[in-house]
C-alpha cells in the first residue's frame, strides 16, 4: 500500500490539479532526496543542510505568503499537503520548513515594514536566508506572559539581555525573530542579524528525538540593535500567538503524514511477515490495530480539509486549530508505537522508520503547547472558566 492510497473518503476528488500537483512533487522530493539520507542523518544527530536550497528552489518555504515577496502564493491546503508530505519523511524537515514559513518569514509579512518583507522575503523564500523564532526561555514555556527577555530602549534603538532555549535552526539562523518585554510590561518583537554584538547561538545536543533537526539556545548580552529591526506592528502577546497559530495549522497536517508513513510500513510488513503459517495481516489482533491507526488517520484528515477551508475563507479560529493539534498529534503518536508494535523486534531498527517517527513525534506532542495546554484551551472554550492559573 501506497501513501497514497489513504484516500478512503475520496477527499482527492475535491483536490484541484494544482493542489495534487504540489503533493506528488513534495512526494516525491522526499523519496528522492530525505528518505535515502534521513537515517543516517537522524543517527549522526545532523540535519541535512544541503536540502535547504532544494527546498527552496521547491517554492515551498512560506509557500502560502504572496508572490510579491517571492513565495508561492499557494492556498492553505496545499501548504498543509506540504507540511504532511515532509513529515512523512522525518519530523525534523517539517520543522524547518515550518519554523522558516510560519514562525519566521510570517510575522515579517504580517507585523513587519514594508522595508523589512522586501528585505527579507524573498531571500528566505530560496533559503539563502535561515530564520529563527525565539519565544520560549529556559523557565518560561507554557506560559510566554513571564518572559524574562528584556529590551531597553536607547537613544539609538534597543539593547536586548535575556535568552531563549529549544529554538529550531537557531545555530544556522541567519536572523533570529525575538520577543522581548520593554518598558511597561509590554511585549514587542524584533528581527536580530547573526553576527550582531552580544547575540551567540548555541546548539543543544545529546537529543533523542528531532535528532535530524538543529536546535538551539540563543544568549542576549547587552545586544544592540537599530530601530530599523523591530517588528512595529506586533505589540502585546498577540504577535506570537498568532505566529503560533500559523505554525500549530501546519503541524496538524504535518503529523498526519508521519502517521501515515508509520502505517504504510507495518501494513506491508504485516502481510509479508508469516508466523505460525500465515502472514500476521490475517490475525484478527493485527488487523485491530491496522484499522484502528486506518481510521484515526482518516478523521484527522476530514479535519485538516475543514481547517484548510476555514483559513482560506478568513474563518479559522486558534481554538479551532487547537483542537487539530491536540488530536492529530495524539493519534499519530498512537499510531506509531501500534505500528511500531506491530513490527515485534524490527520496529526499534532505523531501516523500518517508524521508531524514529516515533521518538519525534514525542517531541512534538510538546512543543508548540502541550498537549495539556491545548487541552485546557479547549476547556476554557467549552465551559467560559480559565483553568490556567
Amino acid at each position: 500500500m501506497l501513501l497514497s492510497g489513504f484516500d478512503f473518503l475520496g477527499l482527492d476528488r475535491f483536490l484541484s490539479d494544482e493542489e495534487k500537483l504540489v503533493r506528488e512533487t513534495v512526494r516525491r522530493f522526499v523519496k528522492n532526496e530525505v528518505s535515502p539520507i534521513i537515517e543516517h542523518c537522524y543517527e549522526q544527530g545532523q540535519f541535512p543542510t544541503e536540502l535547504v536550497s532544494k527546498l527552496g528552489k521547491l517554492e515551498i518555504l512560506g509557500a502560502n505568503l504572496p508572490e510579491k515577496y517571492g513565495c508561492a502564493g499557494m492556498n492553505s491546503l496545499s501548504y498543509g499537503l506540504i507540511m504532511q508530505e515532509l513529515e512523512a519523511g522525518d519530523s525534523g524537515i517539517r520543522s524547518f520548513a515550518s519554523v522558516q514559513g510560519a514562525l519566521c518569514m510570517y510575522p515579517i509579512f504580517a507585523f513587519g515594514s514594508e522595508e523589512q518583507r522586501v528585505k527579507y522575503l524573498p531571500s528566505m523564500a530560496t533559503g539563502k536566508t535561515i530564520g529563527c523564532f525565539g519565544l520560549t526561555e529556559p523557565n518560561q514555556g507554557s506560559d510566554p506572559g513571564e518572559m524574562l527577555t528584556r529590551a531597553k530602549k536607547v537613544s539609538d534603538g534597543w539593547v536586548i539581555n535575556g535568552s531563549k532555549s529549544w529554538i529550531t535552526n537557531g545555530a544556522i539562523a541567519d536572523i533570529a525573530i525575538v520577543w522581548a518585554r520593554v518598558e511597561g510590561d509590554d511585549v514587542r518583537g524584533f528581527i536580530i542579524e547573526k553576527g550582531t554584538p552580544g547575540f551567540t547561538a548555541t546548539e543543544t545536543k545529546h537529543k533523542l528525538s528531532l535528532r535530524a533537526s538543529i536546535t538551539s539556545e540563543l544568549f542576549f548580552q547587552d545586544c544592540r540593535i537599530s530601530d530599523e529591526n523591530i517588528l512595529p506592528n506586533a505589540k502585546g502577546l498577540k504577535g506570537p500567538l498568532m505566529c503560533l497559530t500559523q505554525a500549530r495549522y501546519g503541524i496538524a497536517w504535518g503529523v498526519i503524514g508521519a502517521a501515515m508513513s508509520c502505517l504504510e510500513v507495518a501494513l506491508n510488513y504485516a502481510r509479508e511477515r508469516v508466523q505460525f503459517g500465515r502472514a500476521i495481516a490475517a490475525f484478527q489482533l493485527t488487523q485491530e490495530k491496522l484499522v484502528s491507526a486506518f481510521v484515526e488517520i482518516t478523521k484527522a484528515q476530514l479535519l485538516n480539509h475543514q481547517l484548510a477551508k476555514l483559513k482560506d475563507e478568513g474563518y479559522l479560529k486558534p481554538v479551532q486549530v487547537s483542537m487539530a493539534k491536540l488530536n492529530n498529534v495524539a493519534i499519530a503518536l498512537n499510531c506509531a508505537r501500534v505500528c511500531r508494535s506491530i513490527l515485534g523486534a524490527n520496529g526499534i531498527m532505523g531501516e523500518y522508520g517508524i521508531m524514529r517517527h516515533m521518538c519525534n513525534l514525542e517531541s512534538v506532542y510538546t512543543y508548540e503547547g502541550t498537549h495539556e495546554i491545548h487541552t485546557l484551551i479547549l476547556g476554557n472554550y467549552l465551559t467560559g472558566f480559565d483553568a490556567f492559573r
